[in-house]
């Protein structure tokens, strides 16, 4: 599927993969933003400017065999041009181009000190877009359990099941769909991750009984015999069928389903069990699979009560003052 792109971005994809195991939907990004970023670095070459370019002219545009000497001369200007076009033309929002970025700085990066095919790494000052800091949506706990008691219809013991493991677990919708029952040993959970990093997770009380409730009746003529979570055709469930699931209970327990989805499950795991089971960080880090601590840390948050018992207890809060 990547005939359409330069040998050198081909080669590329397939060090990220073969060697870095990136994830396929990794990989998948890389190519997808690489591909735009040279057809819109050809047409900038040929003179075309923002005003005239879309993204119709940007598909019909060949960079098939751009030669290694166009690489070679582009320079920082040039990727601020594109990085300008993407804010101000197609007002991407800062997270998208700053995934562009970063797809950026890997190939340069890959091109001169991997291969060494370029003398200079025309994206080593390449700033990536300041990304606004936001809260991440959760659950409250009484929502929490309002969802669970949602659950009914004909699929109750397993979507129970598939809810409870991402209210206790934390687990991505990814690392849900994709369990087989061997990994699951006792009261362990095995996951695998981002970039195929495996992790076990300790299944609680909750979760243990609803896998068991599951499991006892969980078709047993499939077609993928080690998928744990079943769909009505027999095969291992999607993630489109999970994610309709979940709206549809988001929507039966009265909550707003433009607010939540299965990876604000996620979120509202992590922050019940920072803010009611007083997890440390480290250990909410190693349950959540994060690469990076800093990433965990938007879990730990200060909600709103807590800023009003904060504010309550001040000094001078005395009517008689």
């Amino acid at each position: 599927m990547f005939d359409d792109v330069p040998i050198y971005i081909q080669e590329f994809l397939e060090y990220m993969s073969g060697i870095k195991n990136r994830s396929k939907s990794t990989i998948k990004e890389y190519y997808y933003d690489l591909r735009f970023a040279f057809k819109y670095l050809k047409l900038l070459d040929a003179g075309y400017k923002d005003s005239k370019i879309n993204n119709e002219l940007i598909e019909k545009t060949d960079i098939s065999n751009l030669s290694l000497k166009f690489i070679e001369n582009i320079v920082l200007e040039d990727l601020h041009k594109y990085l300008n076009f993407l804010s101000t033309t197609l007002i991407d929002k800062p997270t998208t181009r700053a995934r562009k970025v970063a797809a950026l700085k890997s190939f340069f990066n890959y091109m001169t000190h991997k291969r060494k095919l370029l003398d200079k790494n025309p994206a080593v000052e390449l700033e990536t877009p300041k990304l606004p800091k936001r809260l991440p949506k959760y659950l409250s706990l009484d929502e929490s359990l309002s969802l669970l008691h949602s659950v009914d219809g004909e699929f109750e013991k397993r979507d129970l099941c598939i809810l409870t493991l991402f209210l206790n677990c934390g687990l991505r919708l990814s690392e849900l769909v994709n369990i087989n029952l061997y990994h699951m040993r006792g009261d362990i959970l095995t996951v695998i991750g981002k970039g195929d990093k495996e992790r076990s997770i300790y299944l609680n009380d909750a979760c243990q009984k609803a896998i068991k409730d599951y499991i006892a009746i969980r078709p047993k003529d499939i077609k993928d015999r080690d998928a744990l979570f079943i769909s009505k055709r027999g095969t291992r469930i999607g993630r489109r069928t999970v994610e309709v699931m979940v709206k549809k209970y988001i929507i039966a327990a009265g909550l707003d389903p433009k607010k939540y989805s299965p990876h604000k499950l996620r979120h509202t795991a992590a922050t019940l069990m920072h803010k009611y089971g007083g997890v440390d960080i480290r250990a909410l880090q190693q349950v959540l699979g994060h690469e990076s601590i800093s990433t965990t840390e938007i879990y730990t948050h200060v909600d709103d009560e807590q800023v009003k018992d904060a504010l309550s207890k001040n000094p001078l809060n005395r009517k008689n003052i």
